[in-house]
């Protein structure tokens, strides 16, 4: 019966602790638009030891490209990038608030949509997700196997958190083809409708020049 009981409580912490473990999402994207001459800057606090990976790709705007900067809570600029259109950087932190920023100062007239993510790893001081094993000793734990069962749920949810985030990164890119598409097909319609006036009127002045070759204006006397 005390052996029973004790399994009941295990299974009860475990699911409470893997429930809790799933509602925490690490995991964040963002799409904002950078106006022309601008810089905008975000921040994220982080724990000692853990792992911050940032992924952005610009989506529309002139040349796909803009300035990026990350910058430690003591100041130390730890990764930079020069006119890019996409860029992925992963650090191991200190704790303290880390900021990263875009920079569209060296465009005065195209604004820039950007999407961004943030993956999160090593956050938490695992102590939730040891406390079931409080209730478990012994035989008990070896014969319910509790850690087999912990290390496949993480796994799942380690694989899913991948999904998630391939996911994300489609769609970014979905998005960009998208408006590079709609921008080369406004060009397009653009330079045909000018290559038609073109020709529409070096078609009349050809016309007129070959009529004006058989024109005769000489008068005739009588």
């Amino acid at each position: 019966m005390i052996k029973s009981w004790r399994v009941c409580v295990a299974c009860l912490s475990l699911c409470v602790s893997e429930i809790s473990a799933f509602s925490q999402s690490l995991d964040s994207d963002f799409t904002f638009t950078l106006p022309a001459g601008r810089k905008e800057c975000f921040f994220q606090t982080m724990k000692k030891d853990a792992s911050l990976e940032i992924e952005y790709q610009v989506l529309d705007g002139a040349s796909l490209d803009v300035d990026f900067s990350l910058q430690s809570p003591s100041g130390h600029v730890v990764a930079t990038d020069y006119r890019k259109s996409d860029g992925v950087h992963e650090v191991e932190t200190e704790e303290g608030d880390y900021m990263f920023c875009f920079d569209n100062t060296f465009s005065a007239v195209s604004e820039k949509v950007i999407f961004f993510e943030l993956i999160l790893d090593n956050m938490g001081d695992g102590e939730e997700s040891e406390d079931w094993k409080a209730y478990v000793q012994g035989a008990d734990l070896l014969d319910m196997k509790l850690e087999d069962i912990m290390d496949t749920i993480n796994s799942v949810k380690s694989r899913l958190g991948k999904s998630l985030q391939i996911q994300a990164l489609l769609r970014a890119f979905e998005a960009r083809d998208r408006n590079l598409q709609e921008s080369n097909y406004e060009r397009v319609n653009l330079w045909s409708c000018t290559n038609l006036v073109v020709m529409v009127i070096v078609s009349g002045v050809q016309v007129y020049l070959l009529r004006s070759l058989f024109n005769d204006k000489r008068k005739t006397r009588t």
